[in-house]
């Protein structure tokens, strides 16, 4: 395995054809530690993830899911494979998301994952995607868990590298 100047693996000679990978988010970061994590492992992935925001809507608890769910969806390209953070979604261990993740990105589609504001994703968004995964049964802010993503999809791409920032049945 190569290794770039940042000590990052050189993922591309191994998938020169590895598709992109976005989080498509309601609401802005802005500035913060949890900002600084987001950039922080986004900047080591390869292929480089890309972080998209889309406004807050304003309105009663449905309203606000209808409207966050017409702009997450009219942001996500028609051969996306979608993958939706929601409560009720399958939480599989970090080896089984990094298997999948595998699988998504030689599928040639583009990677969304899809996170829904402090109301969550209405039910049009979970059922346009492929996948609906959680980060457990804990809720948690939504600009942490972007950062908590950000963090799982490096240590995926990292697990299938065979770099060891990985250290499974550590104890």
């Amino acid at each position: 395995m190569r290794w770039s100047a940042c000590g990052a693996p050189n993922w591309t000679r191994r998938h020169p054809l590895l598709a992109e990978l976005t989080i498509l988010a309601v609401g802005r970061i802005g500035r913060g530690p949890e900002a600084d994590l987001v950039a922080r492992y986004s900047g080591r992935i390869r292929p480089a993830m890309v972080v998209t925001e889309i406004a807050e809507a304003r309105g009663s608890a449905a309203e606000i899911r209808r409207r966050e769910a017409a702009a997450l969806l009219a942001a996500l390209p028609a051969n996306a494979l979608a993958v939706a953070l929601d409560l009720g979604g399958e939480a599989p261990d970090t080896e089984a998301f990094a298997a999948r993740l595998e699988r998504w990105l030689e599928s040639g589609r583009p990677v969304f994952f899809l996170i829904g504001g402090a109301e969550g994703l209405d039910r049009s968004v979970l059922e346009r995607a492929d996948a609906v995964l959680s980060l457990g049964r804990l809720t948690w802010p939504h600009k942490l868990a972007r950062a908590m993503l950000a963090e799982q999809i490096y240590r995926a791409r990292s697990i299938a590298a065979g770099h060891p920032y990985h250290r499974a049945g550590r104890g």
